[in-house]
């Protein structure tokens, strides 16, 4: 086969008119030649660090989408379904994603749990790592969040590191806020990248002690704008990734996006693409083409090389991607699923206090971390209750592996109104996390999805919406655009509700994350992640 255009060499920061030949998922040949071809031939974009599950769809879904925004390849954490699945829901990624042309490279997942402060469905040790990265499809150490362990020479999070290094496979980093001497030391015990960098500041100090620096824009966590201004001198060190991406996010856009956001603020070209297309290869060891001569056919045809529009998209010689339509067949697959609990009722939701002042988890638009702030509580009869007037609504986060009193809290900036929103998406142990404005409505939407075995849901006192998710809790087992769909509907009603936030069922997902700062709840308690501690709701 052959396409013309205007080639991209990004090695030799050069473009030129020419033709490439390939035969059997190979380049052949790559030729100068005249023509009147206006579109452009380049490298394809990869994903350097994300948790394909944040989707909500299989891998084999999910390239669906990517390939049409001219992704090739993604780096991919998958400790969301090992959280939940274990060993057997990291072996589910691999092989749905080895029945599809689309470059899937997962890590073994280095912290499940990510701590003991909170209940999973499955524990991963240092044993089931040296079983993992022995395996060729295994690429790397996925992100050490537990940098307390590694600062401390933890004995399992030390063995885990020496796997690594015994198969001489790369270890991501997992370190927001983590600066000085502290960092040095974190960085000395093996950690080669970071994507959780939220300032300009932390950034460059990663980057001048050695990291490399992914530049994140997820759903969620948008680190774009703080970190691109370091490109123009780091590129060789930089990446781009989503980290974690809600369906109808990847229908609109992925790393083709933040390539083409950095060329309208001026960058280089050259250096966009480098760390966009080349750097993710080079760092993981991916057999993944750089267009040249003896790769393997991976490469993009877009439209230019502003927006990026994608044309066509070539992976192994397999045209996956043609003016529209994509070319990727269904896989089948067995569901798998680790979802124990009862209905819960309305007296579970009740919190029993007298106190004048409360802890109040604030989440920010955007953001991962949180902050901490002091409200006057409002209780009815004894039980403290939400306030939708100053925005302080109660959060429960409930264990869907064993049948437990939920753990309560109350958190701003949600803004709900009305109802509830409901998930058992819940970074990284994946319970039920729920926000509403009564405890009956808490007690619905958690029901709504033990009925479903997981999903995603909203509801008022006249409407109910749910996705349901029964792969694992965490992921659908339909088609991408369906989910994306359904997704979006539910996500504008959450907003009907009253919620402001861009992305509310992202934000909410991250709210038991014990490894971000700086307050979040588990199931099982209201946890301070600086003091790495479980603190009171109730102020004194």
């Amino acid at each position: 086969m052959i396409e013309r255009g205007q080639i991209v060499d990004i090695g030799k920061q050069r473009i030129f008119k020419g033709e490439i030949t390939f035969e059997n998922g190979v380049i052949t040949s790559i030729i100068e030649k005249d023509h009147d071809v206006n579109q452009f031939i380049m490298p394809g974009f990869i994903d350097a660090h994300i948790h394909i599950e944040s989707s909500m769809l299989v891998p084999s879904e999910f390239a669906k989408l990517a390939v049409a925004h001219g992704t090739i390849a993604t780096i991919s954490d998958p400790h969301e379904i090992a959280n939940v699945m274990g060993l057997e829901g990291v072996n589910f990624m691999i092989e749905n994603g080895k029945n599809t042309p689309f470059k899937f490279y997962f890590g073994a997942p280095s912290c499940v749990p990510a701590t003991d402060y909170e209940s999973s469905g499955a524990s991963i040790n240092s044993d089931a790592i040296k079983e993992l990265l022995a395996k060729d499809d295994i690429k790397y150490l996925s992100e050490m969040m537990n940098y307390p362990g590694v600062l401390n020479k933890d004995k399992e999070v030390m063995q885990k590191l020496a796997w690594a290094k015994l198969f001489n496979k790369p270890v991501d980093g997992h370190a927001p806020g983590l600066r000085g001497e502290s960092l040095t030391t974190y960085i000395q015990s093996g950690m080669s990248t970071d994507h959780e960098c939220f300032s300009f500041e932390e950034g460059l100090e990663k980057l001048e002690k050695g990291m490399k620096i992914l530049v994140r824009e997820g759903s969620a966590a948008k680190n774009f704008e703080a970190l691109i201004s370091l490109l123009p001198r780091y590129y060789e060190n930089m990446m781009f990734c989503s980290d974690d991406k809600h369906p109808d996010d990847l229908i609109l856009g992925h790393i083709n996006d933040l390539c083409s956001r950095a060329i309208k603020k001026g960058m280089d070209l050259f250096k966009v693409l480098q760390a966009a297309c080349i750097n993710p290869i080079n760092h993981y060891n991916l057999d993944v083409g750089q267009l040249r001569v003896g790769d393997s056919a991976d490469f993009l045809v877009v439209k230019d090389l502003h927006e990026f529009q994608t044309i066509r998209t070539y992976i192994s010689g397999n045209k996956l991607f043609d003016n529209g339509t994509t070319f990727l067949n269904p896989v089948h697959f067995k569901v798998i699923n680790n979802f124990n609990i009862s209905d819960k009722e309305i007296s579970d939701f009740s919190y029993k206090s007298n106190a004048s002042k409360i802890k109040v988890i604030e989440a920010y638009n955007g953001e991962l971390v949180t902050g901490t702030s002091i409200e006057n509580s409002t209780i009815i009869n004894g039980n403290l209750i939400s306030n939708t007037e100053i925005d302080v609504l109660k959060i429960a986060v409930v264990n869907r592996y064993n049948d437990q009193k939920p753990a309560i809290g109350f958190i701003k900036n949600f803004g709900l109104k009305e109802g509830a929103i409901a998930s058992s998406v819940g970074h990284d142990s994946h319970n039920i996390v729920v926000v509403g404005v009564t405890d009956e409505d808490l007690c619905k939407a958690v029901n709504m999805l033990v009925e479903y075995k997981g999903g995603i849901c909203a509801l008022s006192s006249v409407k109910q919406m749910i996705l349901p998710l029964p792969i694992a809790g965490i992921m659908s087992d339909q088609e991408g655009r369906i989910v994306a769909d359904k997704y979006a509907q539910i996500d504008t009603f959450s907003k009907e509700l009253g919620s402001t936030l861009e992305a509310p069922f992202m934000t909410l997902s991250f709210m038991a994350l014990l490894v971000i700062p700086s307050l979040k709840l588990s199931d099982k308690g209201l946890f301070d992640v600086q003091n790495f501690s479980f603190t009171s709701l109730e102020v004194q």
